[in-house]
């Protein structure tokens, strides 16, 4: 298997998280006081770290002080953006006639569905002859045809289950199409839907049902050859379902107990669950705060991609930062497949402690990296999405992880539960391109399968009915 089954530079191009539009910029305006000035610098330096908590604090001050500085503006509603803070991105934002106005207001208000004043904003944005956003080029597009459209509006019951065929790790979907039976990827770094451009080749308003149960109505879709996808996963993924569906949906997804569940509302706290705040880059693909140092530290900014094999891929600071030395790592591969494999010691996410989890270094960040202005540390794969049941609240702002019991919690382990490990490749150097192949994790005693055209097909005349289990959260409402 290769490093990804989505390319970065696919991510980048569908997900509208990377383009041309400039920076702040002069740090030092000649209207900013010493102290907002101070201020600004730290919500800068904190925004490109990804501490995005800090940075919406830090803004806030610097703004306090100088509540007319444009640059310390557009910064705080580039922040206000990653929360998904649409009021703020709009008012910080307001008069403001830049390339960076015009891509926050037209992102923050086609996420938050004023499709047609998006329109009116990203065509403004594509104007400027420096500004290159595939993105807003195939958003502007739909948001002119989508007068009269209600996005992701839903008829149905209250919430509809799916049950997962046997893909691995990989969050495989059945569901339908404009009434085709299909089989679709959760992907989590993009967002917006994806379909496969052999049967879509223009930018199109879709409908979704789940489970027979719930229809999604005037879902935006973007097209993109899916057939790399396909081959890889032995199967005919036709659609990538992007977070913006996954936040509308209230979605939650559960590898270990092979359920995709929507709801028309939000479910309620689950009893034992941990809330991790979401941030997601311009709106759009979705990251995570979490922690790997081995003494205390502020933590560490992951892109979360569920379409990734692998549990981990970190860059090598944050190697150094676990206590690993980089250059004790296994290399697999040679030029531009070559990557790096090695055990984790600990991965802190929300208020679970993952001990020992193989990672490794490499997977293209160097390439994701220098596309955001946001530095990443590293990319959360389905590896480590695959040991929790996950659901959406707060509308996408944050998630409820919910873990199997013998994972530790809380820095104590379950009594009589081995450390949490994932098994690497049997035989490494026979992967694709040498790159290590890494498969569910053993929970309970029953690994997965690697994914094959059987076992995942869709059902004929429909969805295969949901196990009987523990529905998790919401599930009544």
């Amino acid at each position: 298997m290769r490093q990804s089954l989505v390319s970065i530079a696919s991510i980048l191009a569908v997900a509208g998280i990377a383009g041309s539009v400039s920076a702040c910029s002069d740090p030092n305006a000649p209207d900013r006081t010493p102290l907002a000035d101070k201020w600004f610098n730290r919500a800068k330096e904190s925004y490109h770290a990804g501490d995005i908590e800090d940075a919406s604090h830090a803004s806030d001050e610097a703004l306090r002080a100088s509540p007319k500085d444009n640059d310390a503006r557009v910064l705080g509603a580039k922040i206000a953006l990653t929360k998904l803070d649409y009021p703020a991105a709009l008012k910080l934002t307001e008069g403001l006639t830049t390339a960076d106005a015009h891509s926050i207001r037209g992102r923050a208000l086609w996420y938050s569905g004023d499709i047609e004043a998006a329109a009116d904003e990203l065509d403004a944005l594509l104007q400027d002859p420096s500004v290159k956003d595939p993105w807003a080029g195939q958003i502007s597009q739909l948001a002119r045809r989508g007068q009269g459209r209600h996005p992701f509006s839903m008829e149905g019951g209250m919430i509809a289950a799916v049950e997962l065929p046997p893909a691995g790790t990989a969050l495989v979907v059945p569901c339908e199409l404009e009434g085709e039976q299909i089989l679709a990827l959760i992907s989590t770094s993009l967002g917006e839907v994806v379909v496969d451009s052999s049967s879509r080749h223009d930018p199109a308003w879709v409908n979704f049902r789940f489970g027979g149960q719930i229809e999604v109505h005037d879902v935006p879709a973007l097209p993109q050859d899916l057939t790399e996808l396909s081959r890889e996963l032995h199967a005919p993924i036709k659609a990538l379902i992007g977070v913006n569906l996954l936040r509308h949906v209230h979605a939650t997804f559960d590898r270990r107990g092979d359920q995709f569940v929507v709801r028309k509302s939000e479910a309620a706290a689950p009893p034992e669950a941990s809330r991790v705040p979401l941030y997601y880059v311009r709106g759009g693909g979705m990251m995570m705060r979490s922690d790997v140092a081995a003494k205390a530290d502020s933590g560490s900014t992951f892109m979360v991609d569920s379409t990734q094999p692998y549990a981990l891929s970190l860059d090598e600071a944050s190697w150094r930062k676990a206590g690993v030395d980089p250059a004790t790592l296994k290399v697999y591969g040679t030029g531009a497949t070559q990557v790096k494999e090695g055990m984790l010691p600990k991965i802190r996410i929300g208020a679970f402690d993952l001990p020992q989890i193989p990672a490794i270094e490499g997977g293209r960040i160097d390439e994701l990296k220098s596309s955001l202005d946001i530095d990443v540390n590293g990319i959360i794969g389905s590896g480590i999405l695959s040991l929790f049941r996950v659901t959406f609240t707060d509308d996408g702002r944050a998630a409820w992880l919910e873990a199997d019991p013998s994972l530790t919690t809380n820095n104590e382990a379950a009594p009589g539960a081995p450390p949490v490990t994932l098994p690497g490749a049997s035989d490494p150097g026979a992967a694709g391109g040498g790159a290590p192949q890494l498969t569910q994790p053993t929970l309970g005693g029953k690994p997965s399968a690697s994914p094959s055209a059987e076992s995942v097909a869709p059902a004929p005349g429909g969805t295969k009915k949901p196990k009987k289990q523990a529905a998790g959260p919401g599930a009544a409402k």
